[in-house]
């Protein structure tokens, strides 16, 4: 697989092709060479699409894996006829056209996730959880933490920033974010600013050696990024969580993926029913 090609060939950004694609490959070993070809929106794109796979496939002496997400009937047929020489996974035609058979109706065909951005409220609703998020990164603001569907804690480079924006990218979800600190931890409580919401704090930890890594590439050889210190103030910030009933899990193995869909699960169930 290593010498393999895949292509994820869209209308729209590739994305949707993209995620699918990856998550079915993840359950083989090695990693081919990936080829997104978004925007792929006539005839004329996807010939030439359509010989570069073939160009491929000649080079490589094996056929190039290809997802497609097409809507337009022409256009798809282009990738899914007898002349290309890759193999072929056409997402809609296995999953749309069995829906339209169930429904008894036909689908729109609409290109993207939103066809016009203006009129869209969840992409608007996304928009302002991103704004939200990034105006509450890293304790900046404690302004309207009352609006805030879930509030991350932890120590520092434990991963809440990348958490708290895949909320706000993927889910709409207003994610603020707060380190605790030695000062948190000589106090013996959770920082006053957060104590009103305790009920939508969820902690997240990491394992000491890993935090040390991660910290002496910002700051090497400083006490900051010490083991010792790692160590302190990782068991300081697990009890104090323990101590303040609040919910926690390590990101040392985990992704960012998992730990969002673990924090929606046990804060925000709703946001998995839409």
């Amino acid at each position: 697989m290593n010498h393999r090609t895949v292509f994820f060939v869209s209308d729209g950004t590739g994305i949707t092709a993209e995620t699918f694609g990856n998550s079915i490959l993840a359950q083989f070993p090695a990693r081919p060479r990936h080829v997104r070809r978004p925007f792929i929106d006539t005839a004329d794109k996807a010939a030439a699409v359509l010989a570069e796979i073939n160009e491929i496939a000649a080079r490589e002496g094996r056929r190039p894996i290809v997802f497609v997400t097409l809507v337009d009937d022409a256009i798809r047929e282009v990738l899914t006829g007898a002349a290309c020489k890759g193999m072929v996974l056409d997402m809609f035609g296995t999953f749309v056209e069995p829906l339209e058979a169930e429904f008894g109706v036909k689908s729109n065909h609409r290109i993207g996730r939103f066809p016009d951005v203006s009129k869209s409220e969840e992409y608007h609703d996304r928009i302002d959880a991103i704004n939200f998020s990034l105006a509450h990164d890293d304790g900046q603001s404690a302004r309207n933490l009352a609006q805030a569907d879930v509030i991350l804690v932890g120590v520092s480079r434990c991963g809440k920033t990348p958490t708290s924006l895949y909320l706000a990218m993927q889910h709409g979800i207003k994610a603020a974010n707060y380190p605790l600190i030695p000062e948190d931890f000589d106090r013996g409580a959770l920082p006053s600013t957060l104590a009103p919401h305790r009920d939508k704090c969820f902690g997240l930890t990491i394992d000491p050696h890993r935090l040390a890594q991660i910290r002496h590439e910002r700051r090497p050889g400083s006490t900051y990024a010490s083991l010792d210190n790692c160590r302190h103030e990782v068991q300081a910030a697990e009890s104090m969580m323990r101590r303040e009933g609040i919910a926690w899990l390590s990101s040392t193995h985990k992704s960012i993926e998992e730990i969002a869909t673990t924090i929606l699960r046990d804060l925000r169930p709703d946001r998995l029913i839409y």
